[in-house]
């Protein structure tokens, strides 16, 4: 076999031919899992501050009441049997949401002899509809508590939904992976930067004595 080549097999399966594969993979690995993570972790950073002083962030709630008539024809679904949290009729939810612009379509409702009732919470706040099946006059209620609380509740997928618990759970994987790389680049630099192990066990020692110490 040809000298070149045998010295280039070496150096493949080198220590150090490895460690530069490693380094390569592990820094593609880390600036991917967080440019894909950056926008969603400033929120979710910016929002646990929020959080953590939520008593103290005024916000006066915006109360929107509406009172109104359903069309007889539109009426009509609602009377008969319905299942227990039976949705409303298709017929009415798409009446609510063309006319009044109110979503209550597929939720399930409480449905009682006289009437039938459909909470409809959502981020940052909270509304629902009540409807008379006898005269058809509804009335509907909306609460809006402001920018912060609707990022606060993003940050705790408080009524959110499945997609965005699904968004949720795929940032956290990005997140770990963000973490894990950047524990494993540590530990691949750590002989040329003699404060690596130090600074990553104060960082382990702080949160666990002020939970010894203050949460009691």
């Amino acid at each position: 076999m040809p000298a070149d080549v045998t010295s280039a097999s070496s150096a493949t399966g080198s220590p150090g031919a490895n460690r530069a594969w490693w380094l390569k993979t592990l820094h593609r690995w880390h600036w991917m899992s967080a440019a894909a993570s950056l926008a969603a972790l400033l929120v979710f950073s910016a929002t646990g501050i929020t959080l953590n002083h939520a008593s103290q962030i005024e916000a006066e709630p915006r109360v929107v009441n509406t009172t109104d008539e359903l069309p007889a024809s539109v009426l009509r679904p609602l009377a008969g049997e319905h299942g227990e949290a039976a949705p409303l009729p298709p017929s009415v939810a798409e009446w609510f949401s063309r006319e009044m612009d109110i979503h209550a379509g597929g939720r399930g409702a409480e449905w009682s002899e006289d009437e039938v009732y459909v909470s409809l919470p959502r981020p940052g706040g909270d509304a629902w509809l009540a409807i008379d099946r006898t005269t058809g006059e509804f009335e509907y209620e909306r609460t809006d508590r402001g920018w912060i609380a609707w990022l606060n509740d993003l940050h705790k997928g408080r009524n959110t939904g499945t997609a965005w618990r699904w968004f949720i759970d795929i940032f956290a994987v990005a997140c770990l992976l963000f973490a894990l790389t950047g524990l494993w680049l540590l530990q691949l630099h750590a002989r040329q930067r003699g404060k690596t192990w130090p600074m990553v066990a104060l960082g382990l020692a702080f949160p666990a004595l002020l939970i010894i110490l203050f949460m009691h």
